[in-house]
């Protein structure tokens, strides 16, 4: 695997001078900064860029096919979807894509609103009509539904190291049951394309709660629609995530199955994470065990109909 160079700002300079063509001479050139501390590889270009570089090239690749599905993508949807201005390599064998910011903050910073879950709405349906053969000649690969029963079994017993900790109470896993799990499993015949990655900094919100963009492309499958439910879930919490996937014609297998997916997620995360078995902010994990456990109404429902209909 090529070894990347760690971009430096005269390094990130250098480059997009010469593709925007600013600056006249070695030191002038635009504004660079890293867009958060510790990810050296994607800067703010100015005030309307974002500055990708690939550090391997597994991920190469990744951006590569991402600048493909992106454009078979954006008819299909109704929000913001990155365009490229330029892409090519930055070091040997290593990709870079400079794109035009949405603008907006993200789903961190602002609530979503009524209209903005509506937008949230839009943009399932819209994935539901990517064709799949297009987006499978496009590399994007089959993903197989995630067993709901073994995530269950897991998250329990990471409620029972969380509950230890003070930081979560263990007995909300017993709403989900074995057949309840074996109820939700995903039906087939029902994979369409996913962004798989819908966090909440890849959710683009404006202040008055409109969805204005999604971001970051490359962990696109084709597989489960849950699995963007339950993203959504977490981002801008259960109630909004089951509004819109209602609005995008979901019944209430994959709403639940999204829930359940995000609840269990959560929980595995934040405790693996204080045991020091992954990374990222506690915070955020904390934030988005809140979001997914919020309690919505459907939840309430004790069956339904086996036969119910997907879109």
């Amino acid at each position: 695997m090529t070894q990347a160079p760690t971009p430096t700002a005269d390094t990130v300079r250098r480059l997009v001078r010469s593709l925007l063509k600013e600056g006249g001479d070695d030191t002038a050139g635009p504004d660079v900064r890293p867009v958060t501390e510790g990810r050296a590889y994607t800067w703010w270009v100015g005030a309307r860029h974002v500055l990708r570089l690939a550090p391997d090239r597994e991920a190469s690749a990744l951006r590569r096919r991402e600048l493909r599905l992106r454009d078979l993508v954006r008819p299909h949807v109704p929000v913001a979807v990155p365009t490229s201005v330029a892409h090519g390599d930055w070091a040997p064998g290593l990709a870079y894509t400079l794109d035009t910011k949405v603008p907006g903050g993200t789903a961190d910073e602002h609530d979503v609103s009524a209209v903005g879950e509506a937008d949230l709405a839009g943009l399932l349906t819209g994935l539901r009509t990517v064709p799949v053969r297009q987006a499978e000649a496009l590399g994007v690969p089959r993903t197989a539904p995630r067993s709901l029963e073994a995530l269950r079994r897991m998250a329990v017993h990471a409620a029972e190291r969380l509950a230890a900790a003070d930081e979560f109470d263990a007995a909300r896993l017993h709403q989900l049951t074995p057949p309840g799990a074996a109820q939700l499993a995903a039906q087939p015949g029902t994979a369409v394309l996913t962004h798989h990655g819908l966090t909440g900094e890849h959710v683009v919100v404006s202040a008055d709660g409109r969805v204005r963009g999604v971001l970051e492309w490359t962990r696109a499958a084709l597989g489960d629609p849950a699995e963007d439910i339950a993203g959504l879930a977490a981002a801008v919490g259960s109630p909004a995530a089951v509004r819109a996937a209602t609005l995008a014609g979901y019944g209430a297998r994959p709403c639940l199955r999204g829930l359940w997916l995000a609840r269990c997620d959560a929980v595995i995360r934040l405790a693996d994470h204080l045991e020091g078995r992954a990374g990222g902010s506690p915070v955020l994990l904390r934030t988005q065990l809140r979001s997914a456990w919020e309690p919505i109404l459907l939840e309430r429902l004790s069956d339904f109909k086996e036969d119910e209909p997907e879109p």
